[in-house]
């Protein structure tokens, strides 16, 4: 009489076994790597000096340094805006480790984390708040965030031109150019798509024109 065989299914029991054993390391692993890669970009870069740091954490993971307004419009005018030494237009080079567009040169002005958000991340509740035109006080930005990265424009607002507050001085990255301090009227002219918002990391002081943001 022949001995029975053993069930042919234990092998392949046995190669399942191995396959989700396997597959389950496998995802173990996965989400080691994965914890190590978060907490890699999670970094911290050099915070710029002066102020205390903001709560508020930036479009790109970084807290966002509190900074004055005063120093916002020092910080603009080291980029030499309107003279022979500016820095030139482009969203493809860098200049202090910052872009050389006009997101850039308002995160540089900001202090904001290296290379800087781009102006769709500018104009978020996590970098800045809707204010309305007549509001707008030294360091505040002027944004259009609508459109492709060609289409898209910010600057950073310095003061009124005019006692009826129909144009005012800006400080902007402007293309085919390069950093500029000039009169214009964004936001001001019906049908544009620019709108004023105040940086969440502006800390005001008793000075000029300056106005306390709300909590």
């Amino acid at each position: 009489m022949t001995a029975a065989r053993p069930p042919a299914s234990r092998p392949r029991r046995r190669f399942l076994i191995g396959t989700a054993v396997g597959l389950f390391l496998g995802m173990a692993a996965g989400v080691l790597i994965g914890g190590s890669v978060l907490m890699k970009g999670d970094d911290r870069e050099a915070e710029p000096t002066g102020g205390a740091v903001d709560r508020t954490r930036t479009a790109t993971g970084a807290k966002a340094r509190a900074i004055d307004r005063d120093t916002v419009i020092e910080r603009a005018r080291s980029w030499n805006p309107g003279t022979a030494r500016r820095v030139p237009y482009s969203q493809t080079r860098n200049h202090d480790g910052y872009r050389t567009d006009g997101s850039g040169y308002a995160s540089m002005a900001l202090g904001l984390r290296k290379p800087g958000p781009n102006t769709i991340n500018l104009a978020s509740p996590a970098l800045s708040r809707r204010i309305g035109m007549s509001e707008l006080a030294r360091g505040d930005l002027v944004i259009d965030p609508v459109g492709g990265n060609t289409a898209r424009a910010v600057v950073i607002f310095d003061r009124w031109a005019d006692s009826g507050r129909t144009s005012y001085w800006a400080y902007q990255q402007r293309a085919q150019y390069g950093t500029d301090h000039r009169v214009v009227r964004h936001g001001l002219q019906p049908g544009d798509d620019f709108r004023a918002y105040r940086p969440v990391n502006i800390r005001d002081v008793a000075s000029g024109q300056d106005t306390a943001a709300p909590d």
